[in-house]
């Protein structure tokens, strides 16, 4: 089984732009992503599909492999599709170009599901962790899975769910980490489907997956990630760095 690693990164982002660029103890964001995702020994191949010329040299230039996107995307999983189309692989793994602190393990548990899936049933594998506080659980920037028995996941909605009309039946509330696993057969089927009024309305493109009955196994982790969406968290990335 191919397994390899796909960093999506856009230059534009509407709360910082230019953010993967950015200095963090001596390299970019970026190439600190490239090379956290190289050292794990995880993956066959390590690449960064980007939109802009400055951020494909920041990788080339330092020895690191990237591919220019051809056109336009909507979404992170448009822009994978495109640039693995003609690669042979079996598994893709979607990376956070602004989350340079990766953690092996989480991602060894997504590696995982596949090589114990004989009978492929799993198209994609995610993560999830509990959230306990209820500003995060109230936060539409958190967006929120239920699954079924099996860890299938059943819906993602920025909205609190499941509703709490019955308070002290044991629910728990899980976060979604935007780190995916991917059949590669999946990923080319979404890139070839349009996107559905679920996605459309809660901007979550693994909504089109499930619209499409597409089946994703979610994986509990404790390893909450460590993004970088504003210049405040740039600053605390920094810190951490030094520290």
């Amino acid at each position: 089984m191919k397994v390899i690693a796909v960093i999506p990164a856009r230059y534009a982002s509407t709360r910082f732009p230019a953010k993967l660029l950015q200095d963090l103890g001596g390299m970019s964001v970026i190439r600190r992503t490239y090379l956290a995702a190289v050292e794990t020994g995880l993956f066959d191949d390590v690449f960064v599909v980007t939109d802009s010329h400055l951020i494909f040299d920041e990788i080339v230039q330092h020895g690191g492999k990237a591919i220019m996107s051809k056109k336009e995307h909507e979404s992170g999983s448009d822009r994978i599709a495109e640039a693995v189309e003609d690669l042979a692989v079996d598994v893709v793994i979607n990376v956070q170009g602004d989350e340079p602190f990766i953690d092996k393990k989480p991602l060894e548990m997504l590696v995982e599901v596949f090589r114990i899936d004989t009978t492929k049933r799993v198209d994609l594998a995610s993560l999830m962790f509990e959230i306990n506080d209820t500003t995060e659980i109230e936060n539409p920037n958190n967006v929120k899975v239920i699954t079924d028995k099996e860890g299938f996941a059943l819906y993602f909605s920025r909205s609190v769910i499941p509703y709490p009309r019955e308070v002290g039946v044991g629910v728990r509330y899980m976060k979604h980490i935007g780190i995916y696993a991917f059949r590669k057969q999946a990923l080319m089927d979404f890139y070839n489907l349009p996107m559905g009024i679920l996605e459309a309305s809660e901007k979550l493109e693994q909504l089109r997956y499930l619209e499409n009955g597409k089946r994703i196994m979610m994986v509990e982790t404790t390893h909450g990630s460590i993004g970088i969406d504003t210049p405040e968290d740039l600053e605390k990335a920094r810190q951490l760095i030094a520290n």
